[in-house]
């Protein structure tokens, strides 16, 4: 491999302008492709082989045209102090609304609060419900503005009035720390580099592929059914791995050129050796994200694929468009002067005539392997207690923050109705195989009264043919509470006996119930998936270092990291520690998708450090030092490299902290503070030390297995034949064969 891509790397560099039109055209191309594409709404969400999701279905099938999966909005009234809701002005206002609200659309069905009985037993607090056909992410900005007039109508009568619901679901705005998440990353590679045109560089193509690959999700959105989300992680892994992968070519690049290498010559090496790890490193991220199809959830699938897909770009544009930006560059992506020592390579480091901070270090880690390895798992482990405590949920309108209008809305309900008002759940009986439909309904109507945690049961409602109800029930707890769950389990498990007496089938769905299943499938997947993505992982790294014990070590520090990650999450986000500088208003349950999707990134990004970190180790090695020097030779040249590229992806995965969107500023969160774990403790320290503590035995593999894995030279051992003998130019017919 380290040949071809050497020969790739030459090609580009020479062949620049070809190189540099096609992602130039690539780019123009995707973005004329968004800008033409129709706007997508939100990804459809379902779950396909859990209740929920059959309840859903069967609705759609027994209740045609009723749009079980459209948005909805409750306007929620509140009359003035010492006053009632009933009282005839305000009654004349609701009425009034209720009426403009019937007018939209889009709109499918408005429940008038005084004919429905909507009104809180004290009078004060009323709310009027309205359906819709299209999900919140596909309202019309008419619909969106007509319910927010209508709201903002009653308030000028003297009403308070909030909305609450999906149908004011907005795309989540990332803020400005993502900006700044940027500039910090370039800063650290004018800081890394001492050139502004070698810092300038990474972030060029980073801009260029996440530009590209954004672009192209966004004119597949429609197709595809993609959400606004689908296209935020795909940036947010895109520009950190991008820039990663771009910082460490460049790296190698002005490495070569310190060796006195001529440029189109230091263009191929540096493609050859570090564009090696480039590619394995991407693969293992690409699998990781990918194997999240395992899951079986549709939106996590396609935002999966679709970062992947952004990975895949920001690896070739490294391995191709790097090279041809540097033939522009010329000599300029070098410092000047004495700046020339801060990353000029062996040369540099000679002259300096003093080792640098990695060198060092890595001498004290092979001096005190154990001590270091101790401290490291101790304060891993110290880190990771919270997550004993993990508690997963999904967030709703109540963890939304007290200034927006879900919220008051949302507050209004539990003071007027109770907690349990807000998460309501959707009974749905199928008595078409029953003799007596309408005495099975009676049943369920009864036996869920009889539950513990019920506060009311609606008289249910039939489809047209008479062999389908819909019952709604409101628990006494809020939707994400543990009670709340319980009663859902405890209404299936009678409808197990339901059936077997009726021959009826009792669902239960609703948003509630969907957020208990969902979490209890992404559970249920996650030993599956952790199993399935570690273990391809696993094979691919023996490939790379040739060794059982790297890939194996590599896999257990990654779970140390990610469990510390874990931890820290629950300790911001459940139980409210630094919350307020992290902007988070609302504590509460993890998000349901978090550890799972933490696995499958962290793992990948983690594995990137391992592979550019190791494998300059493992070059060293091959080309015949001990291994105790060999460890101090891959942090002479790649522990400040890496140290900056960890900086870098933790600034931009901080940018997102930012984000209105609370999944988004957790995954933001969770991802820097992996990203840190695993870069500074785990590779930086825990790596050396294993590695010192095993020797020689580090890179053991069984001769038959050497025999069989194929060599794919990631070290570039085959281009060391290349210094026999100088390389000023090759022919062009060369070249073309790559």
């Amino acid at each position: 491999m380290a040949t071809f891509l050497y020969k790739l790397g030459r090609l580009a560099f020479r062949r620049r302008h070809f190189a540099a039109l096609i992602w130039v055209a690539l780019l123009t191309l995707a973005g004329v492709g968004a800008a033409s594409a129709p706007v997508a709404g939100s990804s459809s969400f379902s779950i396909p082989g859990t209740e929920a999701q059959k309840a859903f279905d069967l609705l759609e099938s027994r209740f045609p045209g009723m749009a079980a999966d459209g948005a909805t909005a409750r306007v929620v009234f509140k009359a003035p102090a010492g006053e009632k809701m009933a009282d005839k002005d305000n009654k004349a206002t609701v009425e009034k609304a209720v009426k403009v609200l019937g007018t939209g659309s889009e709109v499918t069905s408005v429940a008038d609060p005084f004919k429905t009985h909507a009104v809180s037993k004290d009078g004060s607090i009323a709310y009027a419900s309205v359906k819709y056909e299209v999900s919140g992410m596909e309202l019309k900005d008419a619909s969106k503005d007509a319910l927010n007039a209508a709201a903002q109508d009653a308030r000028d009568a003297g009403l308070t009035v909030e909305v609450g619901g999906d149908a004011l679901q907005a795309t989540p705005e990332t803020g400005s720390t993502e900006i700044i998440g940027i500039a910090i990353a370039a800063v650290v590679l004018v800081i890394t580099f001492g050139s502004l045109i070698a810092a300038g560089l990474p972030l060029l193509t980073a801009l260029i592929g996440v530009g590209i690959g954004v672009s192209t999700i966004t004119a597949l959105a429609s197709v595809l059914d993609l959400g606004s989300t689908t296209s935020t992680l795909a940036m947010m892994i895109g520009l950190a791995v991008g820039i990663d992968y771009a910082l460490f070519i460049v790296s190698r690049y002005r490495a070569e050129l310190a060796e006195g290498r001529e440029r189109e010559e230091a263009a191929g090496r540096a493609v050859g050796t570090a564009g090696s790890a480039v590619v394995f490193a991407g693969l293992t991220v690409v699998i990781a994200l990918v194997g999240l199809s395992v899951v079986n959830i549709p939106m996590l699938t396609k935002m999966g694929v679709a970062a992947a897909g952004t990975v895949a770009i920001a690896v070739l544009i490294a391995l191709t468009m790097i090279p041809a930006l540097l033939g522009y560059a010329g000599r300029r992506v070098q410092p000047a002067g004495k700046k020339s020592r801060l990353l000029g390579g062996a040369r540099a480091a000679k002259k300096a005539g003093k080792p640098n901070m990695g060198t060092r270090w890595a001498s004290f880690v092979v001096r005190r392997p154990l001590a270091v390895l101790l401290l490291g798992v101790v304060g891993l482990g110290a880190a990771a207690i919270p997550a004993a405590s993990l508690e997963l949920g999904l967030p709703d309108d109540g963890s939304q923050p007290t200034s927006t209008t879900q919220r008051r809305a949302y507050d209004l309900l539990s003071d007027g109705f109770g907690p349990g008002f807000n998460g309501p759940l959707m009974v749905v009986v199928d008595a078409k195989a029953s003799d007596d439909p309408k005495g099975a309904v009676a049943r369920v109507t009864d036996d869920v009264k009889d539950l513990k945690s019920v506060v009311s049961v609606s008289p249910a409602t039939y489809n047209k043919a008479g062999d389908t109800a819909m019952i709604t029930v409101i628990p006494d707890a809020k939707p994400s509470s543990v009670t709340t769950e319980n009663l859902v389990h405890s209404i299936r498990d009678a409808g197990g006996e339901i059936r077997a007496d009726t021959d009826s089938t009792v669902l239960v769905t609703g948003s509630t119930a969907m957020n208990i299943d969902f979490s209890q499938k992404l559970n249920d997947a996650l030993i599956p998936y952790l199993a399935l993505v570690v273990g391809l992982a696993f094979l691919l790294l023996i490939v790379v270092f040739r060794s059982i014990l790297v890939p194996l070590k590599a896999a257990l520090g990654f779970l140390l990291s990610v469990m510390a990650a874990l931890g820290a999450v629950v300790a911001v986000f459940q139980w409210g520690w630094l919350s307020g500088l992290m902007g988070v208003e609302e504590t509460g349950p993890i998000m349901s998708m978090m550890p799972i999707f933490m696995v499958g990134v962290v793992f990948g990004l983690a594995m990137d450090y391992e592979v550019f970190l190791v494998t300059r180790m493992r070059e060293a090695y091959v080309h015949g030092e001990k291994p105790g020097q060999a460890i101090v030779t891959g942090f002479k040249h790649g522990a400040r490299v890496v140290t900056a590229a960890a900086v870098i992806m933790i600034a931009v995965f901080s940018g997102f902290i930012g984000s209105s969107e609370s999944m988004i500023k957790m995954i933001g969160f969770g991802l820097a503070i992996a990203v840190f774990f695993d870069a500074f403790v785990v590779r930086m320290a825990l790596v050396p030390a294993v590695l010192a503590l095993m020797g020689k035995k580090a890179w053991w593999l069984p001769r038959w297995l050497d025999r069989a894995l194929p060599n794919v030279d990631v070290e570039g051992e085959g281009l060391r034949a290349l210094d026999e003998k100088p390389r000023d130019g090759d022919d062009d017919r060369e070249l073309a064969r790559v």
